[in-house]
């Protein structure tokens, strides 16, 4: 190695030694919160909603939804956002309708966000005629407390976790995302991901049960339904159903194993890869 390379070699090796030395002391003083490195300012701020409402309409980017009863007769919003990123919230026609106010320019997407946008809505009824969100990246809960005649959520990258009854459609489509449902009584139910598991636990679907989804396992625990359809292209499909159905299965290199009963609602399951194994309880 000649002269001139181990110079080079020397100083790198000192440049990369003072990083460290500066990112760690910068840490310390920080208390190793890696969440004030972020460039991204955050506050939190409360909405209310005036008046009766029995319909909700939601459209956020990359808030997390979070659903809680309140004693108020007023719906309040409380939001963790960004500075530039804030909502708006108001009740047109009986629809509480919460949108997002985006006021960033072109150069406040350079830049490090390390915090989670986080809305929690309290709701000051138990139940409601309509839920319709939009998400492109935000996790959403829907608890047990409350009830509604259709539910419709839509999003990019979400996991969804929905406890409340639906006594119509619930219906949700997302492109990468867990699902996961439970003690939900509904009328019909679609489901859909690209990439995520769908987890369906002590629900009761008194129509149609449609699932489908690319590379993530369907799971089924005590659930059941009039008819179930459900494709996947790699995934498992197990679980326990409770009452028998007329199965027809299909799966090009997987194991397939479901009782063999002929009375009942249909079952129809599809997969390339993945394995089908189903029993009625």
């Amino acid at each position: 190695m000649n002269k001139v390379t181990k110079i080079w070699l020397f100083a790198a090796s000192f440049i990369a030694v003072l990083g460290i030395v500066i990112f760690a002391g910068a840490m310390a003083v920080y208390n190793w919160d890696f969440s004030k490195l972020g460039t991204v300012k955050y506050e939190t701020n409360t909405y209310t909603a005036n008046g009766a409402f029995d319909k909700i309409s939601i459209s956020v980017d990359t808030t997390e939804i979070e659903f809680l009863p309140t004693d108020s007769k007023d719906c309040s919003i409380v939001c963790v956002e960004d500075e530039k990123v804030k909502h708006s919230a108001e009740v047109q026609n009986r629809t509480l309708v919460i949108d997002t106010v985006d006021t960033r320019k072109w150069y406040d997407f350079i830049g490090i966000s390390l915090g989670v946008p986080k809305m929690t809505v309290y709701l000051p009824q138990n139940e409601y005629n309509s839920l319709s969100i939009e998400t492109d990246t935000g996790d959403i809960t829907v608890p047990k407390d409350f009830s509604f005649k259709n539910i419709e959520i839509d999003g990019d990258t979400s996991d969804i976790n929905c406890f409340a009854s639906v006594s119509d459609i619930l219906e949700i489509e997302l492109s990468t995302g867990d699902i996961k449902i439970d003690n939900v009584t509904t009328g019909h139910l679609d489901l859909s991901t690209s990439t995520g598991d769908i987890t369906l636990k002590n629900v009761i679907t008194t129509g149609s049960l449609s699932i489908e989804t690319d590379t993530g396992d369907v799971k089924f625990k005590d659930s059941d339904a009039d008819e179930i359809y459900v494709e996947t292209s790699t995934g498992d499909i197990t679980g326990t159903l409770l009452s028998e159905k007329v199965f027809i299965t299909q799966s090009d290199t997987g194991r397939i194993h479901v009782p063999k009963t002929t009375s009942g609602g249909k079952c129809e399951i599809e997969t390339d890869t993945g394995d089908i194994k189903i029993t009625v309880k």
